[in-house]
Order: C-alpha cells, then structure tokens, then sequence
C-alpha cells in the first residue's frame, strides 16, 4: 500500500508569451505556438532558484497534511538546473522544512525524469521499512539559449510527493522503466545553457522511450488505456504528449487535466509532476492514472496510481494549499529584457 501521502506545487507568478521571443528573435509568432502548442511560459523571479521552487512545492504539501517533518527520512531533488554543481539542493530543503536530520539525502540528475526517479526510490524504502516517509521533489529553472529553440518553452516550476504507506490518497501500485544511452540533449560541465539533437529528441528519443515504458506496463499489469480514468505524459510541448497518447490509445479528455504546458511551458522535472499535480487536483475516489515521464539521455519512468477515498477525508485536506489552476491564474506578464534579467542572461554590474 505504498502511496501518496500528500503533494504540493509551486508555479513563479511571472510569465512570457511566446509571441514576445518571436519579436525579439524575428521569429513568426504563429508558426511558434501552432508547433508547439505553448502560449506562454513561467519565468523565476530574481530570487527564485531550484531549491527555492522546491521549498515552496514541500511546504505545500505539508499544509495538506499534518506531518511531522522529523518523521521525513529521506529528500531527494531532480532537477537539470541544481543552484550548485557540489552542494546538495535536497539538503538545503530537508533543513527548511524541518526533516530529521538522520534523514538520507540526495539530488538526482537525469534531464527531466529525476524528479520520478526520486520517487522510484521513496517506493523502494517505504516498502522495505527503511523509512516512514520520503519526499520526492522535480524542480527546475530550466535553461535555454538565446533564440534556441529551448528558449521558446523552458520554464519553471516544481512539485513535491510525500511517498508512504500511511493512509495515501493515491496508492502507487507499480513501477517499470525503458532506458538507453540515447544521447539526444546534453549540458556539459560549466556550460551554462544545454544542447540538443533537435528532431533527434523525437522519434528515437521521447517517443521510444515513453512508449517503451508504457507498453511494457502493459505487459506486466494486463492493462491497457481503457483501464484508466486519466493520463500524465511528459510536456516538452503541448504536440508531443498529444501524440503519443493518440499512439498508445488513450483519449484527450485521458489527458485534458494534466495538459497544462500551454500556459506553463516546460518546467523539465517538474513537467509530468505538475501534469499528475494538476489531475489529483480534480481526481475523485477510485479513479485510476498512468502517468509516464520523459528524461533524455534516454528514458521514462511508468506509473500505475489508483486514487483512494482519503484525497476527499480524514487527514488530507487538498483545500490547504493552491492547486495548480490556481497557480496558473493571474500571471504577471513581462517584456524580454526583464525575462533576460530574471533569468540571468544580462547581469546588472
């Protein structure tokens, strides 16, 4: 009965539409959206970061549950834009929500799945005894290059899981993963923004890997997209998880909740998080979610969750903390050269 106990997200309140990179970049504004499906993206605010984000996502999802922090044996971080290269973002966290400090702590890279692949661990500890709760956090400020591609979509945000086996709203039934060495996006040491294989991340990279992972879900639980009331695939952009939902059977209303990079952009590990964030905000009792996430380099993690009576009694109260509709909400929206300097691309001197 390993489930999830409780969860939170954070969203920055700052936005940019994509119509305003096309402008500076002279780049056509339409073909930018209809490709991609992305409207507009969240940008961190001068002093938010990946532990910030993350910090915020974990208090959030403490005030939807009473929990005592000292009972949180183990923090793990994923995230691709740690504030430190040798300095544990999962420390910094653990500390500022008041975990125990024989807590196990660590931060997890592998592009945009780390976040799951914290997760996959919490399961694995909770199940063998090892500790009574582990929270698994995916939170980015994700980098993108000047008029790169990546620039029109990477975005941040975070969501946080408090994995347990104490009455969970959702029990986290099985796990599998498909993994490669498909090196299709990669940021090398001090580079300061990543590279990738441009349609390359396509067919051999997302859909190869998301595929595999769902399908030998299927194999091993007897399933298939019918069994489920919804669906969470990874959100590079709005077209690729609308594609492979539509390739492995599942409909748009499966993944209409959790579709949430239009207005969000691509927040990379918190990217399949806040789409499962965004469909337990309106989940009911009994209702069943598969949710796939996407990390290059290659690989995808699957999940088979199945939402318990306690998200609507008892102890967890989803009220208590903003969901993600709400953080979507009354976004502040700001010119390129403010974007620059929150993101760091000029430096005031």
């Amino acid at each position: 009965m390993v489930g999830i106990v409780t969860y939170g997200v954070y969203i920055p309140k700052f936005r940019i539409k994509v119509e305003e990179i096309a402008r500076v970049w002279g780049g056509n504004a339409e073909d930018v959206t209809g490709g991609l499906g992305v409207f507009s993206k969240s940008v961190p605010d001068l002093d938010e970061d990946t532990a910030t984000i993350a910090v915020e996502a974990a208090r959030n999802a403490l005030r939807r549950r009473e929990i005592d922090p000292r009972d949180i044996e183990a923090v793990y971080v994923g995230s691709e834009s740690h504030p430190y290269a040798v300095k544990p973002t999962a420390c910094t966290v653990g500390e500022a929500i008041g975990a125990t400090p024989t807590m196990t702590a660590a931060d997890f890279e592998f592009a945009c799945k780390a976040g799951t692949a914290g997760i996959q661990t919490c399961m694995g500890m909770v199940a063998s005894g090892m500790i009574r709760y582990g929270l698994a956090i995916g939170s980015d400020v994700a980098q993108g290059a000047p008029s790169d591609a990546l620039e029109y979509t990477a975005a941040a945000g975070g969501a946080a899981y408090l994995i347990g086996n104490d009455d969970p709203i959702a029990i986290l039934h099985r796990t599998c993963s498909f993994t490669t060495d498909t090196p299709d996006f990669w940021r090398r040491e001090g580079q300061d923004y990543p590279r990738h294989g441009g349609r390359f991340t396509g067919e051999p990279g997302y859909f190869k890997h998301v595929e595999g992972a769902v399908r030998l879900m299927f194999e091993q639980t007897g399933k298939n997209p019918k069994d489920y009331t919804y669906a969470v695939f990874h959100q590079p952009n709005a077209k690729f998880p609308q594609r492979v939902a539509k390739i492995l059977g599942f409909s748009a209303d499966q993944i209409k909740p959790g579709l949430v990079v239009p207005r969000l952009g691509n927040t990379y590990s918190g990217s399949s998080l806040i789409g499962l964030a965004a469909t337990l905000d309106v989940a009911r009792p009994g209702d069943r979610i598969f949710m796939a996430s996407f990390g290059s380099g290659a690989g995808s993690d699957a999940f088979d969750i199945e939402v318990t009576d306690a998200i609507e009694a008892g102890a967890f109260h989803r009220d208590a903390a903003p969901g993600v509709e709400k953080l979507l909400e009354n976004p502040v929206y700001i010119g390129y050269a403010q974007y620059a300097r929150h993101k760091g691309k000029i430096v005031m001197q």
